[in-house]
């Protein structure tokens, strides 16, 4: 589109059009001047003046035509057909705003009074040398979502091993796998255990067919594929990696750690040992458990032992918590993973959350033996990863095995790739995808269908609008009156669940006890235990307790506070309706959260909450004796304080 024309005239009035230029920019000055005085004028009158301020305007004598201005709607642009086009410009910024907001109702009488002048031939100069007849117009602001971007997942990723999730009716006999040694059926049967989960009857073929050939090679004298498990809560995953990596230490002939269980929390990792524990009793496999709640000496005895020619391992598994872990790496003379055959990571979301200790580079240098300290003649040595040729295949290694699980697994590939996983395989009891590049998955928020997480199936979600100042009623309500015999409850903060403790024990007639960082780590023993055996009904507890703990016979978890993210809410519900079990859950939802939380379950697909109402009647019989804890909990938090100051 042309920005500037320039009129060409004729030899005889090129003189005179200089003089004509100037006189017609003086008359467009004024023109524009009186414009802007009646506009204001006509703010305050009515707009039936308009038509004769237009005649007016035409009739004005000694007044050249122009072309109309393009308005917002359409319209021909304005050209300058004389050198003075420049002037008339910048004197026209004055009344810009007038005239661009009269447009579409003046183009009409501007186009009668103030034509161009003909050029020779019979054409005006904008048509000669003007823009197109048809110029370009912008437009097309309006509103739109924006199309959903879908990634391009991994082929594993995309498509999963598929997992029955229906833990009551997919089971498989124990004789139906008869991979697993006889001596470990004999012990799954005497814990009870007839058949095996859907979790558990996929994984532990997979996991014994990768240590086939035995510990020390991979099947074929390959390295074997690592292995991600995305499983609900409740599903059998700790038994799932349990039961093979006993089976294939269980030909050691020498002690060395060759399995490193890595967990979040202190309670988890001692229930994961007290699993292995059980099914390596009458063997010679040894575990230990690293977490801190020993001193580091006493770990260290159970680590490894001084000799005369240098330390021998005591331990072939080992169950820890990261930071722990790495202390040992660094202090403990002797504790060596060169052998170090399966590296477990449960709860592996939240492990990768606390990537930022860089503890799992740590035990993967830990792993390879440095290289000034490389003996040419080892067997089976382990070497750094590197370009897979004739060559580097041609020499056996003893391969590092990762093993991955958990409820709430990241399909986001960025998060698993500082894993540094090799040829992964996922078992997922999401519905499997057309394939790497299926746009109907997200990496981080999976479709509504097929659902982001998935829960035990004989849980029913409930949510529970009240008030503040009504939450512990409702608590204490769902409790006494619902006949519930082992109660989880879930705050957002260790000083929530305090004061929540403190009230509940002030009103009475509910035994209650409190679980978070404030108590020590054999209190936190002493409570889990009194609760598994039915002594406390209520276990008021911050989110410590909802990754993995496995508690017997919990049949209803509140939502004191409601959970900000999603796999909050699937770890804490999780602690019922286990293995085939029926359970409830309740969220305590107040009106400014209802809409957000109840949105944010429903993107992920969770199951529909059902509405759970508390009218006043049913609390008003519990509001006098709830007043008179309220004033015994402010004298004990004012005792409290107190204390602390002092």
């Amino acid at each position: 589109m042309a920005l500037f024309h320039i009129a060409r005239y004729p030899g005889p009035e090129a003189a005179g059009a200089e003089a004509e230029a100037a006189g017609r920019a003086r008359a467009l000055l004024e023109r524009l001047q009186r414009r802007a005085r009646e506009r204001q004028l006509q703010q305050q009158q009515p707009r039936q003046q308009e038509p004769e301020e237009a005649a007016r305007t035409e009739g004005a004598p000694g007044r050249r035509r122009r072309r109309p201005r393009r308005s917002r709607g359409g319209g021909t642009p304005e050209s300058p057909h004389a050198p003075g086009s420049k002037r008339r410009k910048a004197d026209g910024e004055e009344a810009g705003a007038e005239s661009s907001e009269e447009g579409p109702r003046e183009s009409g009488v501007d186009a009668e009074a103030e034509a161009p002048p003909e050029a020779p031939g019979g054409r005006t100069p904008d048509e000669a040398t003007g823009p197109p007849a048809h110029p370009l117009l912008l437009g097309g602001f309006g509103r739109s979502r924006a199309p959903k971007v879908h990634p391009f997942l991994p082929k594993w990723l995309a498509e999963p091993s598929r997992v029955r999730r229906n833990v009551t009716e997919d089971t498989v006999p124990v004789e139906d796998i008869p991979e697993v040694h006889p001596e470990l059926q004999k012990k799954l049967r005497a814990q009870g255990v007839t058949c095996y989960f859907p979790v558990q009857a996929a994984v532990i073929p997979a996991l014994l067919e990768s240590a086939a050939g035995g510990f020390l090679v991979g099947r074929g004298g390959y390295r074997p594929r690592d292995l991600c498990v995305s499983a609900p809560t409740g599903s059998g995953k700790t038994l799932a990696f349990v039961i093979p990596v006993v089976q294939a230490l269980l030909r050691r002939a020498v002690c060395q750690v060759r399995a490193l269980v890595v967990l979040p929390t202190k309670e988890l990792a001692q229930q994961v040992s007290r699993v292995f524990n059980v099914y390596t009793d009458a063997t010679p496999l040894r575990v230990a458990l690293v977490t801190g709640q020993k001193s580091l000496a006493k770990e260290q005895e159970t680590l490894v032992q001084k000799t005369a020619d240098g330390f021998r391992c005591l331990a072939d598994i080992v169950v820890a918590t990261p930071g722990r872990l790495v202390d040992h790496i660094d202090q403990t003379p002797g504790f060596s993973l060169q052998q170090l055959r399966f590296l477990v990571i449960d709860e592996a979301d939240r492990m990768m959350d606390s990537m930022h200790q860089a503890w799992l580079p740590r035990v993967v240098a830990a792993a390879f033996p440095r290289e000034a300290a490389r003996d040419p003649c080892a067997l089976l040595q382990r070497r750094q990863p590197q370009a897979v040729t004739a060559a580097s295949s041609c020499c056996p290694q003893m391969p590092l095995q990762k093993l991955l699980f958990s409820a709430t697994l990241t399909q986001n590939p960025e998060k698993l790739q500082q894993l540094g996983l090799y040829q992964p395989r996922l078992f997922s009891t999401r519905p499997a995808r057309g394939g790497p590049g299926d746009a109907g998955v997200d990496a981080d928020t999976d479709s509504a269908s097929g659902g982001k997480y998935t829960f035990p199936s004989g849980l029913s979600h409930h949510y529970v609008p009240c008030s503040l100042q009504a939450k512990p009623l409702v608590v204490l309500h769902l409790i006494l009156h619902m006949s519930f015999s082992r109660v989880l409850c879930f705050t957002n903060s260790r000083e929530n669940a305090h004061r929540l403790f403190l009230l509940v024990q002030a009103f009475g007639g509910v035994a209650v006890a409190e679980f978070s960082s404030r108590c020590g780590p054999g209190w936190r023993r002493t409570v889990l235990k009194q609760f598994e055996q039915g002594k406390i009904q209520l276990l008021i507890s911050t989110d410590a307790t909802a990754r993995g703990i496995d508690v017997q016979g919990v049949q209803l978890v509140v939502n004191y506070d409601a959970p900000q993210y999603l796999r909050t809410y699937v770890h804490r519900v999780g602690r019922t309706a286990r293995a085939g079990n029926t359970g409830q859950a309740f969220t305590l939802l107040l009106k400014v959260q209802e809409r957000k939380f109840l949105r944010m379950l429903a993107e992920a697909g969770a199951p529909e909450l059902q509405r759970h109402d508390t009218p006043p009647e049913l609390l008003q019989p519990l509001v006098p004796r709830y007043e008179a804890a309220l004033s015994q909990l402010e004298r004990a938090v004012k005792e409290e304080q107190r204390q602390k100051a002092a």
